[in-house]
């Protein structure tokens, strides 16, 4: 998922984008309680949901979630709202929306603005960003993006965050590339040879490029460094005062997440029921972004945030001047709303 933008506030961060898995037959999903009868159930808590993105088969999870009733059986009516990531962590933070969909640098650099947000689920275990180029540049590990002309949609974001983390593993400086705002067009860019290098979304324009015939060089982020990435954020309030309505929706989330890396087949068609165009989408191109996004959802345990991601998220951040100073992790993150 890659809608980023930049408000002073905050830095945006997405894409989504986006747990610890349940790899098929590892675990099986949440236990959820009964849903109460028709007669006797009470009113559903309506739930605005800020995505960070247009509608996307990348969601599904969510769209597992609403459609088998998962979040219903928690007492919980989901309003899907595609708005920017910023927009969502300063509501969040102003407790006027009790949740959000955030990337994890997000979360740092929002309490440094004194907002309480608290990332209580991962979504993705691993950053969802790439490097990539044309086969011909030879560029196949952090340490050849030296001297290189790169594009980005600009000095923010998941993008801007994960190439600092890779020239960071490199031992490089900002300045030892030369670094091109070219917007949401790294595919157009590349394939043109506008660029040397673009910075991309792992489960998105690559596999754009390769449908198209281009042979590529992939550097991923995860492949280098363990970073926060994209996952459900509460705030303070919220958990102090309803705890019960945190475990329920991440207990239902976790349980379409369960479901879609069981059987992404199944999620894909209940997908089109949420995505406009994606039954008339390329199904073979759809099904790899799914298949990638599973890749990077998949762990041992859903849910699970590692705290060593949180440190060096906070690392590279104090690196690139973007926060101040330390952060009280602990507050933060909590795993406290994993079953």
């Amino acid at each position: 998922m890659k809608r980023n933008i930049f408000v002073p506030l905050i830095l945006t961060v997405i894409l989504t984008l986006l747990p610890a898995a349940c790899a098929p037959g590892g675990g099986g999903s949440p236990a959820l309680p009964p849903a109460s009868s028709p007669s006797t159930a009470p009113p559903l808590t309506h739930i605005r949901l800020p995505m960070g993105y247009i509608p996307n088969v990348q969601y599904a999870p969510y769209y597992v979630a609403v459609d088998k009733g998962y979040f219903r059986e928690a007492g919980l009516e989901i309003e899907f709202d595609y708005s920017f990531e910023t927009d969502g962590v300063a509501l969040v933070g102003a407790n006027e929306l009790p949740f959000a969909v955030v990337s994890g640098e997000q979360v740092l650099l929002a309490r440094a603005q004194g907002l309480p947000v608290v990332y209580v689920m991962a979504w993705y275990q691993q950053f969802p960003i790439s490097v990539v180029a044309k086969k011909e540049q030879g560029i196949r590990e952090p340490q050849d993006l030296k001297g290189k002309r790169i594009g980005l949609p600009g000095l923010f974001g998941a993008n801007y965050v994960g190439l600092r983390a890779l020239l960071h593993e490199a031992g490089l400086q900002e300045s030892d590339v030369t670094l091109d705002s070219i917007g949401f067009n790294q595919v157009e860019a590349l394939a043109a040879d506008q660029e040397q290098a673009v910075v991309v979304y792992t489960a998105n324009e690559p596999i754009q490029l390769r449908a198209q015939g281009y042979e590529l060089d992939e550097i991923r982020v995860a492949d280098y460094v363990q970073l926060a990435s994209n996952g459900i954020i509460t705030n303070e309030t919220v958990i102090a005062e309803n705890p019960d309505l945190v475990r329920g929706f991440v207990g239902a989330l976790l349980h379409g997440l369960a479901d879609t890396i069981a059987n992404p087949d199944e999620a894909y068609e209940i997908s089109k029921k949420y995505v406009e165009n994606l039954a008339q989408a390329d199904e073979a191109i759809q099904k790899q972004v799914l298949a990638t996004s599973v890749g990077m959802w998949s762990a041992e345990k859903l849910g699970y945030t590692d705290p060593k991601a949180w440190e060096n998220m906070q690392t590279l951040l104090l690196e690139m001047g973007l926060i101040p100073e330390p952060l009280e992790l602990d507050k933060a993150f909590t795993n406290d709303f994993i079953p």
